[in-house]
């Protein structure tokens, strides 16, 4: 296939459709829409598209080979370096990443990089093939990893095959982090978690579920138990919330808890899971993320008559990724742009029934380098709503900063690492993820679990700290 071919398009479900369920909205490529969009690679000597991947996929290799059919090489090539690739196939923004590098995308469109992830890792999957793992050799060492989300997992998978025993404590009671509690199943459908994770545990990954480091025992007590380093993986758990008047009505969720009843807790599945939310008739989503998105439309698919984006700036500044945000607008999620809340309306009974906005102009830009959104005197005006999902972002699990002596903390409540080794102020402590980045992309804590578990690697082998 030449070239300057069109980018093959995947099939979806429709809006009026999927806005009903809870089935993954893009379905797939087929072996022939793969194989002719492979075909469109320049297969360049010095890919760009690699320095644009955090976890360095060897990406015109593993194209090549879905070009040439050889489907199940595809996928074995990918793997080398990334441990997750039917998720990150779906939740990767790869427009900014590999595929903005594409040297085809500098004429034509490039190259569907992350679509042709998902078609491998799918391909495996859907025909169970489960590759056997040849068992490295052991090193003799073991490391902890706190935290289930996808630094933990990725530096799980690298740590394994250097041959080290390693253990992952958990501490919900089932394993993924974000991928299973925030992001929805039409996004990440979950059996697909559990079989990127069933595939770590084929490698010999032990995960402890239920297991909050912290309270139930220190990192100091992980040294004592005969672990000889430890990674922290917690994440960015702990919402932020707005501080604004009203804040605690009955009908006020975080979008953490929101997603989490909803995703992990089943709600959507009411009464064979018994996890009660509130389903909202008129539903305001406070934020503009991909974490907003995705609870505008879950609350579209619960049931809700009217669902609003109240965001403050204009849809040029919205972070969420753009095919999300086109998906939200299909599905009928109404933007209420440069909009800002200054306050929540309650009934007699302490039950939320409206938001009053301010109306925003943009001005210069401030220190994000977006235009700083500006209030507009006497430009109030009010929104009936009876469910508020706040979804302006995650600060970062405070549980291990706070009872880990001798652990450096940067502003903001992350932990301090050296970010070319991942490593702590701790010795044998190393970290990496939203727990350092701040809340950020499934992909970068994956670059960020990669790096620290070959630092980790390093580390065990000389003994230099």
């Amino acid at each position: 296939m030449a070239h300057d071919a069109p980018r093959q398009k995947m099939n979806e479900q429709s809006p009026k459709d999927r806005v009903h369920n809870f089935n993954e909205v893009p379905l797939g490529y087929t072996d022939e829409q793969a194989v002719a969009e492979a075909s469109r690679c320049l297969q360049c000597k010095k890919p760009p598209c690699v320095e644009g991947c955090p976890v360095r996929i060897n990406i015109p290799g593993f194209i090549r080979a879905i070009a040439e059919k050889r489907f199940l090489d595809s996928i074995a090539i990918i793997k080398q370096t990334n441990s997750l690739p039917a998720v990150c196939g779906r939740v990767c923004p790869q427009e900014i990443q590999c595929e903005e590098r594409c040297v085809l995308g500098k004429k034509y469109q490039p190259v569907a990089i992350g679509y042709l992830e998902r078609f491998s890792a799918d391909y495996e999957r859907e025909r169970e093939h489960l590759p056997d793992i040849e068992p490295p050799v052991p090193s003799g060492k073991r490391v902890a990893v706190i935290g289930s989300g996808p630094a933990g997992l990725t530096a799980a998978g690298e740590l394994r095959r250097f041959g080290h025993e390693v253990v992952v404590f958990e501490a919900l009671h089932s394993p993924g982090g974000v991928l299973v509690y925030g992001i929805p199943e039409f996004r990440l459908p979950k059996a697909i978690v559990h079989y990127e994770i069933e595939a770590l545990k084929n490698m010999g990954v032990k995960i402890i579920l239920n297991r909050v480091i912290g309270i139930s025992e220190s990192i100091d007590d992980l040294f004592a138990n005969g672990f000889d380093a430890v990674f922290i993986g917690t994440g960015a758990g702990l919402p932020l919330f707005l501080n604004i008047p009203g804040e605690n009505l009955i009908g006020v969720y975080s979008a953490n808890e929101y997603l989490t009843r909803a995703n992990l807790m089943k709600a959507y599945r009411f009464p064979e899971y018994d996890t009660p939310i509130i389903k909202g008739k008129n539903v305001g989503v406070f934020g503009g993320g991909n974490v907003a998105m995705d609870a505008a439309r879950t609350a579209k698919r619960l049931g809700a008559e009217n669902v609003y984006i109240i965001y403050r700036r204009t849809k040029n500044e919205l972070p969420a990724r753009a095919e999300e945000v086109h998906r939200a607008e299909e599905e009928e999620i109404i933007f209420k742009l440069l909009s800002n809340p200054t306050r929540f309306l309650g009934d007699e009974k302490g039950r939320l029934r409206a938001v009053e906005c301010i109306r925003m102009e943009l001005g210069e830009p401030d220190h994000t380098g977006r235009p700083k959104p500006i209030p507009i005197p006497s430009s109030e005006f009010v929104i009936d709503i009876d469910l508020a999902i706040i979804a302006i972002g995650n600060s970062p699990n405070p549980i291990i900063p706070k009872t880990t002596v001798g652990l450096t903390q940067s502003k903001g409540g992350t932990i301090a690492v050296d970010e070319e080794t991942m490593r702590t102020s701790k010795r044998g402590v190393f970290a990496g993820g939203d727990i350092v980045s701040g809340a950020a992309t499934v992909i970068l804590a994956m670059g960020a679990g990669r790096k620290a578990a070959h630092s980790i690697d390093e580390y065990l082998r000389t003994g230099q700290w």
